[in-house]
């Protein structure tokens, strides 16, 4: 059962999906995953499992995370697990070079952000005027990914205009990072517990598997 908040897309994966397993039940489920919403009728009664592979429960503030871990509890019922992948809390060196990789793929994902918006949002950004920068907030543990402002400068989107002063960021992004004991303290107060944990061998990555308590 398959997730997404874009039904086309869905229904596109879904429909490769069931012709290269042709023996494979495939019923997705257009919703937005961060709230509540029902599973097909076909699967009531049944054990599930949630998978949430990648760290994407990074980029939930603590308090969402924990609301999407109760969503989730409450979506797949008694009896239910729950897979989840997790970005370790790591080396601050480690997380700065991957956020701020030489070769600039972060750092077009980010400004990206600002060509979407002069697209779908009328806005006038100059890319070139911003710069990517990210850092480790060792206080919050999480990546902080902003794009920072070249010159003073002022903008318009959606019929506003926006003055930025030299220096001046938008915050675009976090990315909170995990330690086994720390995302088995946010779990178990979603209602979850842990029931096993894999992790590579430099531990920079882990998966967790929960059980409702």
């Amino acid at each position: 059962m398959p997730v997404d908040i874009s039904a086309d897309f869905l229904e596109l994966s879904a429909a490769r999906l069931r012709s290269a397993y042709r023996d494979l039940w495939v019923l997705p489920v257009a919703a937005d995953f961060t709230g509540p919403f029902g599973l097909p009728a076909e699967v009531a009664g049944m054990p599930k499992v949630g998978f949430f592979p990648g760290s994407t429960i990074g980029n939930f503030e603590p308090d969402e995370a924990r609301a999407f871990l109760r969503h989730a509890a409450t979506i797949l019922g008694d009896g239910a697990v729950m897979i989840v992948g997790v970005d370790r809390i790591k080396d601050p060196g480690v997380l700065h070079a991957a956020y701020n990789d030489a070769l600039g793929v972060t750092a077009r994902f980010n400004l990206n952000l600002l060509r979407r918006i002069n697209r779908e949002l009328g806005g006038s950004f100059d890319l070139r005027s911003f710069a990517h920068y990210a850092f480790y907030n060792c206080r919050e543990d999480r990546i902080e990914m902003h794009l920072v402002s070249r010159m003073g400068q002022r903008v318009t989107v959606g019929g506003e205009t926006v003055a930025f002063r030299p220096g001046e960021s938008i915050h675009t992004e976090c990315s909170y990072k995990y330690s086994p004991q720390s995302f088995a303290s946010l779990a178990r107060s979603a209602g979850w517990e842990l029931s096993a944990t894999w992790s590579d061998e430099a531990e920079l990555f882990s998966v967790h598997a929960l059980r409702l308590t």
